[in-house]
């Protein structure tokens, strides 16, 4: 795959599928990966803390195989050399992972750099002044994935979009029956991963969360 193979096209709004690998197996990946999309997903982010590089590595490009039929973006979460090993759309960065200028430096201009935020607005500030485009704030519910995240304010949505210009995130717990609240307290996306990979019917979980946005 080559660089212009990517999708660099940073969705506005819209499902944001979080995909934490887990023990699933690429195959199962790839079946998560279209139920979501199928459900209206526009942007996923494959999340892996288990797998050795070359599992890693067939996880990843597996999604690939699912994602650019679609043309909907695929971000390594916290690995820069993953993403670029299979030219990947992207990369999602935690507080503590490769900075945005190294991230984009080998990765290229066009590729899509997420941040997470937590609570602060003024780490969401630095991040987009040095290149991101989208920032994430969470947790904002109780999050089966990541149960210790410290909890963020709807507020800092608000402030948020009234300060940045770029897509902003909400990430924590998300489902059907609560996403409605952080959209208008300024959500561009919703990330979600346990809401609707651990749902039953993933697409239909995918479609409910969708239908928040029209």
């Amino acid at each position: 795959m080559r660089a212009n193979d990517r999708i660099a096209r940073m969705p506005a709004r819209g499902l944001y599928a979080v995909l934490n690998a887990g023990e699933h197996s690429a195959s199962h990946l790839q079946k998560l990966a279209y139920a979501a999309i199928q459900g209206g997903a526009v942007l996923l982010q494959y999340r892996d803390k288990t797998a050795d590089a070359a599992g890693a590595i067939t996880k990843a490009t597996s999604l690939l195989a699912v994602t650019r039929p679609a043309r909907v973006p695929l971000l390594i979460n916290d690995d820069v050399a993953l993403a670029l090993r299979i030219n990947a759309d992207g990369v999602h960065l935690g507080r503590t992972d490769t900075g945005i200028d190294k991230a984009r430096e080998g990765l290229g201009p066009q590729a899509i750099i997420g941040a997470t935020c937590h609570n602060a607005l003024a780490a969401a500030c630095r991040a987009r002044a040095q290149g991101a485009n989208y920032v994430s704030f969470g947790r904002f519910f109780a999050s089966q994935p990541k149960p210790d995240a410290p909890a963020a304010d709807m507020q800092t949505l608000t402030q948020a979009q009234a300060t940045l210009d770029c897509p902003v995130v909400a990430i924590g717990g998300i489902n059907a029956d609560n996403g409605a609240t952080l959209l208008r307290a300024g959500a561009d996306l919703l990330a979600v991963s346990g809401g609707l990979f651990a749902a039953p019917d993933c697409a239909a979980a995918a479609a409910a969360i969708n239908d928040l946005f029209t």
